[in-house]
This record gives C-alpha cells, sequence and structure tokens, in this order.
C-alpha cells in the first residue's frame, strides 16, 4: 500500500486527470469529531472499480489546502489531524480507479468543538460508566442479601415444622402414660382412684360396749 501526502497552497485549486465513468463518492459524513481531529467516511456506488480515494481539505474563508491520497487500498475512512478547535472544514473525497480519480464529492462542512467542551463529553461518558458499574454492584450486593434471607427463613420454616411432627408424634404415648397412671391409682369402688373405705359398718350406739371375751382355762 502507498500512502502519499501532499500539502498544496495554491489559489488556483489542484488539476487533476478525470475518468468520466468513474461516479463520485457518496454518503460523505464525519464521524469521531473532536477538537483537533475527526474521521471521514464514505460509500462507493455500486459497480464502479476503485483502488484507492483522495481527500482535499480546507479551511473555511481560507485558500490553502490539504490533499490526502491513498491508493491500493479498499478501506473507505480516513482520519484528519491537525485541526483546530473551533474551526470550519471543508471536505471533498475523490475514487481513484485504474483510470483516473472520480469527480468530486458533494462538499461537506462541519465545525470542531472546544477542547473543553470535548474533555466534558468525555468526562460525563467516563461518570455514565462509574455510574452503571455502581450500579450494578449495587443489584448484586441487593441480589445476595435477599438470596440470604430466603435462605433464612426457609431454614426457620424447615426447623418449625420438624419441631411440630416432634409435638404431634410425641402427643399418643403421653396420652397413653396418662392413661396407665390413672388405671394404677383406681380401685373397685372408685374406679377414678382415690383411699380404699373400711366395709365394717359404723357403729351409730353412742354407748360404746366392749366385746366380750371369754377366756377357757385348760
Amino acid at each position: 500500500m502507498e500512502r502519499f501526502l501532499l500539502l498544496v497552497l495554491s489559489c488556483l485549486g489542484i488539476s487533476r486527470v478525470t475518468a468520466d465513468s468513474l461516479s463520485p463518492p457518496v454518503n460523505v459524513t464525519i464521524k469521531a469529531l473532536k477538537a483537533n481531529s475527526a474521521v471521514v467516511t464514505w460509500d462507493i456506488p455500486e459497480g464502479d472499480s476503485v483502488i484507492g480515494f483522495a481527500i482535499t481539505q480546507q479551511k473555511k474563508d481560507v485558500r490553502m489546502l490539504r490533499f490526502i491520497q491513498e491508493v491500493n487500498t479498499t478501506t473507505r475512512s480516513c482520519a484528519l489531524w491537525d485541526l483546530e478547535e473551533e474551526t470550519d472544514y471543508i471536505v471533498h473525497v475523490q475514487s481513484i480507479s485504474m483510470t483516473g480519480t472520480s469527480p468530486l464529492s458533494e462538499p461537506l462542512r462541519f465545525r470542531t468543538p472546544k477542547e473543553a467542551e470535548t474533555q466534558a463529553s468525555k468526562s460525563k461518558d467516563e461518570v455514565t460508566m462509574e455510574e452503571v458499574g455502581q450500579t450494578t454492584q449495587l443489584r448484586a450486593g441487593e441480589l445476595i442479601i435477599i438470596v440470604v434471607v430466603l435462605i433464612m427463613w426457609a431454614g426457620v420454616i424447615a426447623l418449625f415444622c420438624r419441631q411440630y411432627d416432634i409435638i404431634k408424634d410425641n402427643e399418643p404415648n403421653n396420652n397413653k402414660d396418662k392413661a396407665k397412671n390413672s388405671s394404677e391409682c383406681s380401685t373397685p369402688e372408685h374406679p377414678t382412684g382415690g383411699l380404699l373405705r373400711s366395709k365394717f359398718p359404723k357403729n351409730n350406739n353412742n354407748n360404746n360396749r366392749m366385746p366380750s371375751v371369754n377366756i377357757i382355762e385348760v
């Protein structure tokens, strides 16, 4: 690939061999515009056999031209450098073929911004990326906290269910023990338990008499 950079100071312009069958580039635009640089992009009409390009760059109201030419390439963009901030420029693009060059494209006019505006835009983009990173970290932390809380609640519910099953299983055994203790304390006369009363009848006579005892000596 051969690249030629020519700085031409001319009051009459640049005379070049023009190929009548070659169409000029279309959709010429400016991208990545900064205070001191920019990128020119374009498209080639379908069917044109192009081996390179040529760009003329000119300050508005100034007769000085910058001429950039590149051959043996299929690229559709070119970087402009050493621009001045807050300056108007005019750019033309031409296609190069084996037979010559195409007519000039439609003029593209653009203005470079201030260096401070470029830095402010860059800082804003950096701040935005930092905010996005912080937001992502916060969301990740919130998700971790939510997962931990859910795990704790699941553990509490599982422990409660286990204790409930243990209590439920022990209820029949407690009922059996109560029934056994009640049967041990019961009597025929008092099935529900209690003291056994004497079966001897009470003597209602106020004069308590001693039973007679007969002693027989042999």
